[in-house]
């Protein structure tokens, strides 16, 4: 077996020997060139077979390596049921962890509209340091997360987090001013950090990358969908004001917190270590049949073979961190994961702020952020689901920025005595623009190449999409309030600049694929074949790898 574990006809980035050109349009094989490996109704043939033993075969170290079966088939219908299954058993749960994350992180919002900064003597430039805070501790944590995770399992970590952080959370009932927000702030960030990254890595495990995309924009609906819950818990948690001297605020993070921590409880002894592992104390016999076993592990691992190349309780190597840091290919998705989010999420860090400081009341602000959060839901699953038909990524995710670039202009050009609602309008449609992090979460992961570069690629790219958050914090000046004319000015320059980089990444690519192209295509079969065999490449660094754009 290579230790390279290249993909010759199965992996979705590869080029396959015997002039079987890849489908340029989404890096996937068109469906007549499909059927020679991949059963919906048909059996693979001799000759693929042969390639995957020889070159696809999993380590024994591999937790489902019993499963594997070159010769396996399936049908369609087995494997649409399958997958509704592994949403419900699977999907789903990481989305209810994510809401637990969300609850806990977001609701900082909520607390300001009612007034928390007045009840702890805190001004507007205390807010941005504690959140700061919160941003430097969460990029921090990161990569020790992610390699934590690795060593233990995503299983295990996963809700030692979500509990973790939720006694953080409760214990934000006490909190007497800005030495203990920032504290707080802190041990959340350390403890948060690392936990999407975790549960990508956790999906991965039972879904192709086609289907990750999908899942993944349902994984941020439910954020959405959260913060429009949160607002409505709000609503009605601000109620118990005054009850037992505690101030709204204060019953909200003890009771989010708490609902939180029950959720990461329950998920630590419902989580399974694998597909093949779904048996216990808690889980009675296991999820899935042997059959179903069966199609998950060789349907991921025809998708990706070198997700078999470390198993589910192997850390990472200082070396493998090194490397997986150096990689240059993957730089394009970190700056556009730094640079996309700068923008709406500064406008949206201030939203509930804003909105009190055009008049509206405490109730008003909370409803008032839910049209944008439904909207929100609608343009990321429309802008997703256009990814997947059209088989474009770059391109359709800089219609982010477009949307947010045209109603920036228009917020800067009105005067300040417009109409509140036309102002609340606005700033509704940028927090409401089209997320392209699915998308980009998505290629980062395809374009990593190895499990090893992926397990690092996707710490270094949330850590990017963080620092987003960082500089969005300390944008809005108190100076500037309560328009923020300059602030929103920085900010068209930002995303101006962003739209450039969009364009660069998507040449980069193209040009990365033409040059391995133009070496792998002057090749007969025979030396692509003794490459193939002989290659000290890895992952993304194979001449046979194609870069999804």
């Amino acid at each position: 077996m290579s230790a390279a574990l290249p993909s010759l006809v199965a992996m979705q980035n590869v080029v396959v020997p015997a002039s079987e050109p890849l489908d340029e349009r989404d890096g996937r094989l068109s469906d007549e060139e499909k059927n020679d490996y991949r059963a919906d109704t048909s059996v693979p043939s001799a000759s693929s077979i042969e390639l995957q033993k020889r070159w696809y075969e999993p380590p024994d170290s591999y937790e489902s390596k019993h499963r594997w079966d070159p010769a396996a088939t399936w049908t369609q219908e087995e494997e649409t049921k399958l997958r509704r299954k592994l949403d419900i058993r699977v999907c789903a749960v990481a989305c209810l962890c994510f809401a637990a994350l969300q609850l806990d992180r977001g609701n900082i919002s909520n607390a300001l509209s009612d007034n928390m900064l007045v009840d702890l003597h805190m001004t507007t430039a205390n807010y941005n340091t504690g959140m700061t805070i919160f941003y430097l501790c969460f990029l921090c944590a990161e990569l020790p997360s992610q390699m934590i995770s690795k060593k233990l399992g995503s299983d295990v970590w996963i809700p030692i987090q979500m509990m973790s952080w939720s006694a953080v959370a409760i214990g934000q009932v006490g909190l007497t001013g800005k030495s203990s927000f920032y504290a707080t702030r802190a041990l959340l960030g350390l403890i948060e950090g690392g936990f999407i990254a975790d549960t990508i890595l956790y999906l991965s495990y039972y879904y192709t990358a086609a289907e990750l995309t999908i899942r993944l924009s349902w994984f941020w609906v439910t954020l959405t969908s959260t913060t429009i819950v949160g607002s409505l818990l709000a609503t009605a948690i601000f109620q118990l004001d005054g009850v037992h001297g505690l101030e709204g605020w204060r019953w909200l993070f003890a009771l989010e917190g708490t609902i939180t921590f029950l959720i990461g409880f329950w998920a630590f002894f419902y989580l399974p270590a694998s597909p093949t592992q779904t048996a216990g104390r808690f889980r009675g016999k296991g999820w899935f049949t042997e059959r179903e076993e069966i199609i998950v592990v060789n349907k991921v691992l025809r998708d990706d073979p070198t997700k078999s190349s470390m198993h589910n309780r192997q850390g990472l190597s200082f070396g493998d961190l090194v490397r997986s840091l150096s990689d240059f290919d993957l730089w394009p998705l970190y700056l556009l994961g730094l640079t996309t989010f700068i923008a709406p999420s500064t406008v949206a860090a201030y939203f509930t702020l804003s909105l009190k400081n055009l008049g509206y009341s405490t109730f008003q602000t909370n409803l008032l952020t839910i049209p944008s959060s439904v909207l929100f839901i609608i343009l990321n699953l429309s802008l997703a689901f256009a990814s997947k038909r059209f088989r474009e990524r770059v391109l359709l995710s800089s219609l982010s920025s477009w949307w947010v670039l045209v109603f920036l202009i228009v917020l800067i050009t009105i005067p300040d005595s417009t109409n509140k609602w036309v102002k609340w309008a606005l700033l509704s449609l940028i927090t409401a623009y089209p997320y392209p992090h699915p998308i980009l979460v998505s290629m980062n992961s395809m374009n990593s190449g190895s499990v090893r570069t992926r397990t690092v690629a996707s710490s270094v790219y949330n850590m990017a999409v963080q620092s987003a958050s960082l500089i969005a914090s300390n944008i809005y000046q108190p100076s500037d309030a309560p328009y923020y004319h300059k602030g929103n000015r920085v900010l068209v320059g930002i995303v101006v600049a962003n739209l450039v980089l969009y364009g660069l990444t998507k040449l980069w690519y193209i040009w990365r694929n033409h040059a391995r192209a133009k070496i792998w295509d002057s090749w007969t079969l025979e030396q692509r074949d003794e490459y193939i065999r002989t290659t000290k490449d890895q992952g993304n660094k194979r001449l046979d790898f194609r870069f999804l754009h």
